[in-house]
């Protein structure tokens, strides 16, 4: 029997700094999304990588003293060091710099110009390289980047132009068939008030810099930044046994890339004749005093210091409980580590600690599973997975962790040395742990090596098998 096919993506990130707080939210739920449909039994592809062309690399590497490759690869250890310390298995780093990416960016490009789609003209505006987009007098009254807060450049080119006004019609239907293209729903009216609005072509070409994918029809020019990266969710899957998992079954992204996802990206495969993501997921933004975490303004967390509060599973639960995936979020150190104390330490790692103490003590006697069943838990931890509600699911969770906490204090197995109690309490843990193991992964593989079940959603409400249990180590040490 052919496996279910589920393919997620994170943007790809600008190399230019080392990776922070911003881009690990991202591919942690990028990462829990993944695993979830591995343990349903789904062939997963999860990509991920960097986005390594365009001016702003180009000045930040001679600012270095370096060519802009040689650049670049000194940073990519940093990006998969960093997903390593947070237990993120993606299963495919895409550079923009790879000769397959840019020969389908070229491939794309030509098939839009083949189509009448691509034109010449020229641009003149004001740009911004963070962005690498320009601002009309509308967007940046003040002259200034709205995200950055920088003073915007005065610029004029030759340019290529892309025939997005062409396309008006076929986004707004597009969000209209299929409401879930556009998610969470507080983004979309904003995407389709904008688009009925009327759209502008947009340049896809540079010749002020020669940091990017020649344009195959006119080698003075090279790809625009966006034309060349939003491409590489397409060109993973011209890789070896790929091809069977386009189209993309979510793109994960921050709300600020919105636009170009959602209406260049749509226009330019509706052009080239490919079809089209199922979903684009704009999350919100960490913020620290209120302030868009990031490089430029100076107060971006670096995963380093990250996992030195307390450990990547403290980090992932942090980052996709406290708060909705789709809703901005305020960091504080505080707040981590009353979740690390009161919800990990205190609730599950209790637990843990008091069962396998007791199992070790006592034993266990096969009984049916009557008090306490995960199959409701499960329905509703999967329905919150497919809206990427990760804070719902984990709350779900959670709930059924206390409820087990409440019948180990009303059944207090430690006076009657009941060992039906405590197989019931071991079954539960092994259903919840199954369910957690998306978003705390090396905490859920040890609980399943102290109870001696296997992380398998086939494994669920089966009963565990009776083995030999020793006491947990502890699983999360409190922090002062």
């Amino acid at each position: 029997m052919t496996k279910q096919k589920y393919y997620i993506t994170t943007p790809i990130y600008y190399p230019n700094d080392v990776p922070h707080l911003g881009h690990a939210y991202t591919t942690i739920a990028a990462d829990a999304l993944a695993r979830w449909h591995k343990l349903l039994g789904k062939e997963v592809f999860f990509l991920t990588g960097t986005d390594e062309h365009g001016k702003k690399i180009e000045k930040t590497a001679k600012k270095a003293g370096k060519k802009p490759k040689e650049f670049i690869d000194a940073l990519i250890p940093e990006f998969k060091k960093a997903w390593s310390q947070l237990e993120i298995e993606y299963d495919h780093f895409i550079r923009t710099t790879d000769p397959e990416h840019e020969k389908v960016v070229q491939e794309v490009l030509q098939k839009c110009f083949d189509n009448g789609d691509i034109y010449k003209g020229e641009y003149s505006g004001l740009y911004c390289t963070d962005c690498e987009a320009y601002y009309t007098e509308k967007d940046a009254p003040d002259f200034s980047c709205p995200t950055h807060k920088k003073p915007l450049e005065n610029l004029k080119e030759e340019s290529y132009f892309f025939k997005l006004s062409k396309y008006q019609d076929f986004l707004l239907d597009l969000y209209k068939k299929n409401p879930k293209f556009i998610s969470p729903k507080t983004r979309k009216n904003e995407i389709i008030n904008r688009v009925k609005e009327g759209l502008k072509d947009f340049s896809i070409s540079r010749t002020s810099f020669d940091w990017g994918v020649p344009l195959p029809f006119d080698k003075k020019h090279v790809a625009y930044v966006w034309f060349d990266a939003l491409l590489n969710y397409y060109s993973a899957c011209q890789l070896p046994k790929k091809e069977k998992f386009w189209p993309a079954d979510v793109h994960i992204i921050g709300k600020d890339i919105i636009w170009f996802h959602t209406v260049y990206w749509p226009a330019m495969l509706k052009s080239a004749g490919i079809k089209l993501p199922k979903e684009v997921f704009a999350h919100g933004w960490w913020t620290i005093l209120n302030e868009k975490m990031g490089k430029s303004a100076g107060n971006a967390i670096k995963i380093n210091q990250l996992v030195g509060y307390a450990g990547p599973d403290t980090v992932r639960y942090f980052l996709l409980r406290a708060t909705p995936f789709g809703d901005d979020g305020d960091f504080s150190e505080q707040a981590l580590k009353d979740r690390h104390n009161n919800e990990l330490a205190n609730k599950l790692g209790n637990l843990i600690s008091r069962v396998s103490t007791l199992a070790e003590k006592y034993g266990l006697e096969k009984t049916p599973i009557k008090n306490i069943s995960s199959k409701e838990t499960y329905k509703k931890v999967s329905k919150y997975f497919e809206g990427l509600e990760f804070d719902k699911a984990l709350n779900e969770i959670f709930a059924f962790i206390d409820k087990c906490n409440e019948y180990v204090q009303n059944k207090k197995p430690w006076e009657t040395q009941d060992k039906k109690v405590l197989y019931e309490l071991t079954n539960d843990i092994k259903d919840f742990t199954i369910l957690l193991s998306p978003f705390i992964p090396s905490t859920c593989e040890k609980i399943a090596k102290t109870f001696n079940f296997k992380i398998d959603s086939k494994e669920l409400d089966k009963p565990l098998k009776i083995s030999k249990i020793k006491k947990s180590e502890i699983l999360f040490r409190k922090i002062n």
